[in-house]
């Protein structure tokens, strides 16, 4: 992988690697650089090495056999991944040791062909509902278009009453040709982490403050290096993904 990538994941693998910690990982690994192909590897490959530990869960692709999946526990995990061509983290929204049960719900806004500006305001109107729930939320662009709102949680709720809580906000939210997806709320769906670099073009995905969301906003801004700036300045602005404390509105019955 290309030396500004390797160097961008050194720099900022003490912030990111604690939102990779434990979780099942997939590797997108490209195969010369961020513009080449790329293949999808869940499990283990035979080059994997023995430190870097697994997570076997079972798959209904598979009739129920384990896939053998990484963890990145480690910035070492992390740049051998970079070496082995991820230019993208992509990991599950809960952990290893209980898989079935989420730490994060996750409101996925996509533009759609709308313009970016439709795409924070349907992130703000979602923010005034949340807010009216009592429930605290971080908000990061994705190293495209969209943007994608979290909702830090204790890990009590399972992924049907995440994603159920997810589309009755979505039905109380007027948008402008923004889509606000729920199905990534789900076991084994694999989520791009913060502070990813996304190829080809190396944008990253950008834990904001909320007041810095305004129609101006041009998230092709966050450029490697800004996003190490930012840090410097701000420190981990998605640190509350790694402290969930927050319960759902929802029966748990």
């Amino acid at each position: 992988m290309t030396s500004s990538v390797r160097e961008y994941y050194d720099a900022v693998s003490p912030v990111l690697v604690p939102h990779l910690r434990n979780r099942p990982f997939t590797m997108k690994r490209h195969y010369t650089s961020p513009r080449s192909p790329f293949e999808w590897i869940k499990d283990a490959p035979p080059e994997l090495p023995e430190w870097i530990r697994v997570c076997p869960q079972p798959a209904r692709s598979r009739r129920g056999a384990l896939v053998r999946y990484p963890l990145v526990n480690s910035r070492r995990a992390l740049l051998w991944m970079v070496d082995y061509g991820c230019v993208d983290m992509h990991v599950w929204l809960s952990r290893c040791d209980r898989p079935e049960l989420a730490d994060h719900a996750l409101v996925d806004l996509d533009p759609k062909g709308a313009e970016f500006g439709a795409v924070v305001r349907a992130a703000l109107a979602i923010k005034e509902v949340l807010d009216a729930a009592g429930l605290a939320s971080v908000v990061h662009t994705t190293g495209g278009d969209g943007l994608h709102v979290r909702i830090p949680l204790a890990r009590v709720h399972s992924f049907p009453q995440t994603r159920t809580f997810v589309y009755a906000v979505a039905g109380i939210v007027r948008t402008e040709g923004v889509s606000i997806d729920a199905k990534m709320n789900g076991h084994g769906q694999q989520v791009v982490s913060v502070y990813s670099a996304r190829p080809p073009d190396l944008h990253v995905a950008t834990p904001l403050h909320w007041e810095e969301l305004d129609e101006r906003l041009e998230p092709r801004d966050f450029t490697p290096d800004v996003v190490l700036a930012r840090i410097e300045r701000h420190g981990d602005l998605a640190a509350p993904l790694l402290r969930g404390r927050q319960r759902l509105p929802l029966s748990t019955d």
